[in-house]
């Protein structure tokens, strides 16, 4: 077996959480790079897998793209016996068509590219992969390399856990982790023929997981600006704890090398979503504030997510969306602005049920 290269910036819950029991389970990878403003396009790829044991009705995984303009691909991969993924370290893959009679595991990228003709496998430092749909014939194929830059948390510090130390416990589900805030991707991508090459583009990782689902959430993402090298994700959602259900947000912003959170626990978080269109978010805490709003005037595209049946269409996404964020660095009555960033190309999403007015939450 290959040594698969360990990630200097590994954050707490990289590894896959599967324990083997026969649990309702899923576990769910996002890997995404943005092509540089005149480009102006993103691809965001999205990894499942759920009751791997297998015989479940819901057992198997997916691979779905969000492409240039939002343009959606997927495709299911219903052997779970083809699927593998390190327990340590960022690490998994899904195998379909392929001429290979081996358990599934890493390959060097070009054994993947010779062997495996449809199926993705991906670390820390690389994302590769070919889908098709067999029913159009259009299809992706894509090999880049990743240097992860920011994981969560500050430049030289031991990585954070998105969720706090209780994420650690199975009490918060699904659980949700931020696996690089940041980092600079160089490869390619064939979008149905058309060939997207591309050097030190902002690429992002994160992933969640668990034996429960989201009643309801929204997600801001982006780690392309105007002139800034500034990494933002914000969220929250409806997510039971224990015998009850919760509503928590959160702002995390990595910006020259320091890592500006403002989580439930160190901050008063704010915010308003339209069911589409508009999000925005508030927190403060005792040393710093900051504002963001996002906007769209596009129809978003909808994408499938795991849930109690299955992986269905339950949430709306563009990558093209506006972005205004302000942080200030507060002292006494006064507060002095730090950044104030913009950018044309920010991931905004809804997803869940009961959307029918805006969610504001204090």
């Amino acid at each position: 077996m290959l040594t698969i290269p360990k990630n200097s910036i590994q954050t707490p819950h990289s590894g896959y959480h599967w324990d083997g029991s026969s649990r309702r389970f899923f576990e769910g990878w996002y890997y995404r790079v943005t092509l540089p403003h005149e480009e102006g396009q993103t691809f965001a790829f999205m990894y499942s897998i759920e009751d791997p044991i297998g015989g479940k009705p819901h057992s198997g995984g997916a691979a779905q793209i969000l492409g240039p303009n939002d343009e959606y691909l997927w495709r299911t991969f219903p052997d779970v016996s083809k699927f593998w993924a390190e327990s340590d370290v960022l690490a998994l893959g899904h195998w379909g068509k392929t001429d290979l009679l081996v358990q599934p595991n890493y390959l060097l990228p070009e054994e993947f590219e010779r062997h495996v003709l449809e199926g993705y496998q991906a670390t820390a430092t690389i994302n590769q992969g070919a889908i098709q749909d067999p029913a159009t014939g259009f299809y992706c194929r894509w090999h880049y390399e990743i240097q992860p830059i920011y994981g969560w948390g500050n430049t030289g510090s031991s990585q954070q856990s998105t969720a706090g130390w209780l994420s650690f416990l199975p009490i918060f589900e699904p659980g949700w982790q931020i696996l690089m805030a940041h980092g600079l991707a160089t490869g390619w991508i064939d979008w149905n023929g058309k060939r997207y090459e591309f050097t030190n583009a902002p690429a992002y990782g994160e992933k969640n997981w668990g034996g429960a689902f989201p009643q309801k959430w929204f997600w801001v993402n982006c780690n392309s600006f105007i002139g800034e090298p500034v990494a933002l994700t914000a969220g929250g959602g409806r997510r039971g704890v224990l015998w009850w259900m919760e509503s928590v947000a959160m702002i995390g912003l990595h910006y020259q090398g320091k890592f500006y959170e403002f989580v439930p626990w160190n901050s008063q978080v704010n915010w308003n979503i339209d069911p589409w269109g508009k999000w925005e978010m508030q927190a403060r805490n005792g040393q710093y504030e900051v504002e963001l709003t996002g906007r769209t005037n596009l129809p978003g595209t909808p994408l499938r997510a795991p849930t109690e049946n299955g992986l269905i269409f339950c949430c709306r996404d563009t990558m093209k969306g506006e972005l205004n964020i302000e942080l200030r660095e507060l002292s006494g009555s006064q507060s002095k602005i730090i950044l104030n960033a913009h950018s044309f190309l920010c991931g905004l999403e809804v997803g869940g049920g009961s959307w029918n007015n805006s969610w504001q939450s204090r």
